[in-house]
């Protein structure tokens, strides 16, 4: 039996993983189908403590990797499919079909940006398509962009992308806004922000730039087809976090998002760090903040039970 099972990299998992390994606990790190999570899809990122001059994502969450193997942590390629934390002895089953045991378990298994599915939206993420305005929002400075969606989210992201961006453009397949009152008039009411009503995005182009340059456009009413010249796309019609393993096993709320007081989840010796937990602030240094807090709660726990 394991004394610690980290589940889910990113810079939740990995800051787990480092401050468990130091601590002599011997984490196990389960890494998922997508190691090093949502991160390693970002080319630049300019706001994680450290990199003055900004730091590449995949690089950023290859060296966390690299710091935490330097102190014993362990790394199996796998996905969690099934949980128990019933008992005292924590089970987890692979996707292949090995279980494993330990006394605590941290989850950080991120949650992944819901986008519109189609291909060539798909080959852009991290070179002008993106799930997030406060990641991203700093590299298209004077230069017109989109935002797809129409809720509470979607108009934040668009009021808040009004500081860099020298124009946003609102795409939403209905003919009003889901968000509230509040948001949507000031999002209306706002010099830079344009909506395009009932529309939906039928490709993003990059005219083999292999960045954004323009989207194709339907009128979802007129099947009209319309492009729009920008630099950036951003999607923001949800986060699904990746708790289906754990249904049955701990709380979550409607949308899946594990319940936990600070890290800690209602299961003793259980832990939620990073996005899995968090629908409000969902940045790395945040997570990486409650990778180190999961590791020391399960280092307080473990040591209790001496």
């Amino acid at each position: 039996m394991e004394k610690t099972i980290i589940i889910g990299t990113g810079p939740a998992g990995y800051t787990a993983a480092i401050y468990t390994a130091r601590a002599n606990l011997e984490p196990v790190v389960i890494e998922g189908f997508e190691p090093g999570g949502q991160l390693t899809q970002t080319t630049d990122i300019e706001n994680f403590p450290g990199f003055p001059e900004g730091v590449d994502g995949n690089t950023l969450m290859m060296q966390m990797r690299q710091q935490a193997e330097r102190f014993g942590a362990k790394f199996i390629s796998g996905e969690v499919v099934e949980a128990d934390f019933s008992k005292d002895r924590k089970t987890v089953r692979l996707s292949g079909g090995e279980e494993l045991e330990a006394q605590t378990v941290i989850i950080a298994t991120g949650a992944s940006a819901r986008y519109l599915g189609i291909e060539s939206e798909q080959k852009l993420i991290g070179r002008g398509v993106s799930g997030c305005a406060t990641c991203d929002g700093a590299f298209y400075r004077d230069v017109p962009i989109a935002v797809v969606g129409g809720g509470d989210t979607a108009l934040e992201e668009a009021l808040f992308l009004t500081r860099f961006a020298s124009k946003v453009t609102i795409l939403h397949r209905r003919d009003e806004f889901r968000a509230s009152k509040i948001m949507a008039d000031r999002a209306l009411a706002h010099e830079k922000i344009e909506v395009l009503w009932d529309s939906v995005v039928e490709e993003v182009m990059d005219v083999e730039k292999n960045e954004v340059t323009g989207l194709k456009i339907r009128n979802v009413k007129t099947d009209e087809i319309s492009e729009l010249p920008v630099h950036g796309l951003f999607v923001a019609i949800g986060h699904k976090p990746n708790t289906d393993a754990f249904k049955g096993q701990l709380e979550m709320n409607e949308q899946g998002y594990l319940i936990a007081e600070g890290v800690k989840t209602k299961t003793e010796g259980v832990y939620a760090a990073g996005d899995v937990a968090d629908a409000v602030y969902r940045q790395a240094v945040t997570a990486a903040g409650t990778g180190c807090a999961a590791a020391l709660e399960a280092e307080r726990y473990l040591g209790n039970m001496e």
